[in-house]
């Protein structure tokens, strides 16, 4: 294990400066990076598992950072394939994608590099806390920070503690939640949290009725827009989450029901089948190329 920060007076790192690793080079990944240099200053590494998905990252920092009218941002970012790299930082949070076996290989590795005090993040959406806790090593220093996408828009940061963190995880996780612009909302840990959790059906039902009645997906979307005030219709977020994505957290949440109304739709499984993920790959219930 590399060797921990110098303390401050409270025997913890300084709470508004811990030095941030985010495992992952996706758009939650990328999104937190820049949110977190954006806000705090500093520094802010990204691993990424091949130099391709490392490029792919760095295009995504640069214009992200162009969009908040923060250039000098995207030199404060550094992008690398070596996970060894992850060594220095005192605050990772893993952001790879929701798939279980992925998420349980990859964290006892990250948690084998850091200091002993270090905390170790996920961003799940929809998987048991505690058991990703207990795969990484170390469950008293593992907590879930459900990170919203876009990043640097959205406020809330759902936070779930395993039964083992202490005080100090606790005070540091607050703290950092904080210190990025976010909301820290403490949760509890079940399959999709409060969010997704009370999300998924809704957005789901959206699909089948869109299947039943053959509306255009624009008037159903303006439907929820303008009549309940929603900033966007269900099928605009759904195609902005991914619609493989949503299938996977769907599946997570519903893992414990045979109810056929809790899996992703026909309509859904289509398009995923024939590539059209959402806005991600230009199309999904609308065509964004």
């Amino acid at each position: 294990m590399s060797q921990p920060e110098q303390r401050g007076a409270a025997g913890t790192p300084s709470l508004e400066r811990e030095r941030l690793g985010v495992a992952g080079a996706g758009t939650i990944a990328v999104g937190l990076a820049v949110c977190s240099v954006h806000e705090r200053g500093g520094h802010a590494l990204l691993w990424a598992r091949s130099e391709e998905s490392a490029q792919r990252a760095r295009e995504s920092v640069a214009e992200l950072c162009e969009k908040l009218d923060h250039p000098e941002a995207i030199d404060r970012v550094r992008v690398t394939t070596a996970l060894a790299d992850l060594r220095e930082s005192t605050f990772v949070v893993e952001a790879v994608r929701e798939d279980e076996q992925v998420k349980h290989g990859l964290l006892p590795k990250i948690r084998e590099l850091l200091p002993d005090d270090a905390v170790l993040a996920t961003t799940t959406s929809s998987l048991n806390v505690e058991a990703l806790g207990q795969s990484s090593g170390d469950p008293t220093r593992f907590v879930g920070l459900h990170v919203f996408n876009p990043v640097t828009r959205m406020d809330l940061i759902e936070v779930c503690f395993t039964s083992e963190n202490d005080a100090d995880v606790r005070e540091r996780v607050f703290a950092f939640c904080r210190a990025i612009g976010k909301t820290p909302v403490e949760v509890p840990d079940e399959p999709g949290f409060v969010v997704n959790r009370l999300l998924f059906p809704y957005l789901f039902n959206a699909v089948r009725l869109l299947e039943r009645t053959g509306m255009e997906p624009a008037d159903l979307d303006a439907c929820m827009k303008l009549g309940a005030a929603y900033r966007m219709g269900p099928l605009e977020l759904l195609d902005l989450i991914g619609l493989d994505v949503a299938e996977a957290i769907g599946d997570a949440i519903y893992a414990d029901t045979s109810d056929p109304h809790h899996v992703a739709p026909g309509r859904m499984k289509q398009l995923i089948g024939e590539g059209k993920l959402g806005r991600k790959s230009g199309a999904g219930f609308y065509d964004y190329r």
